[in-house]
């Protein structure tokens, strides 16, 4: 099982800008994140960094302004290639998928911001172009949120949405896991929609 470690849209926006991630807190996410990305250096694990962008007159990530640059518990690390996205997925109308192929990459390691959306997004692609995804479950965070629909808090969100990747789309770790995982080469527990419906039902 080769593995890449993506690392999504850790930037200024969600740290100091209009959108500061929640939960989990900020000091553990990154910290998570930054445990993430020294474990897959010293595992020779590539490591792709994602950064979104756009136009300079939007109100969030425009190009050049403070929100839009990486935050520097990523920008001070090394990684391997560096992707400019414009739409929720990593993949979408980027170089990704084909870096990944190119690199043999048979798991995506998925860490960063936010959970429900581009984190999410990315997964769910990931499965559908027949990668296997990891995804870490402390080193990713979001925000609550409130519109027509209804509301729910950061907790909540973070929460429901682990369960429903792990219950398909992804082994959920926590960061230290995924790292003793590294280093002694075993997989991450993974489920099943039958299997969590029916542990839903004991």
């Amino acid at each position: 099982m080769k593995r890449a470690l993506i690392v999504i849209d850790v930037q200024n926006e969600y740290v100091v800008g209009k959108l500061p991630i929640a939960y989990p807190p900020l000091d553990t996410s990154l910290a998570n994140i930054a445990a993430a990305m020294d474990a897959a250096t010293d595992a020779g694990i590539p490591i792709a960094v994602v950064q979104h962008v756009a136009p300079p007159e939007s109100p969030l990530f425009a190009r050049g302004s403070a929100g839009f640059a990486l935050h520097p518990t990523v920008a001070e690390r090394p990684y391997d290639l560096l992707v400019e996205k414009t739409l929720p997925s990593s993949f979408t109308g980027t170089e990704l998928g084909r870096w990944l192929s190119e690199h043999a990459v048979e798991t995506l390691v998925i860490c960063g911001y936010m959970t429900q959306n581009c984190d999410e997004s990315t997964a769910r692609d990931a499965v559908h172009r027949g990668f296997g995804v990891e995804f870490l479950s402390d080193a990713t965070g979001t925000l609550a949120i409130a519109n027509q629909a209804g509301s729910i808090t950061a907790k909540e969100l973070h929460e429901s949405v682990l369960v429903v990747l792990q219950s398909r789309f992804a082994a959920v770790a926590t960061t230290a896991s995924w790292i003793e995982s590294v280093t002694h080469g075993t997989e991450l527990e993974r489920s099943g929609i039958l299997s969590s419906a029916l542990a839903a039902r004991s």
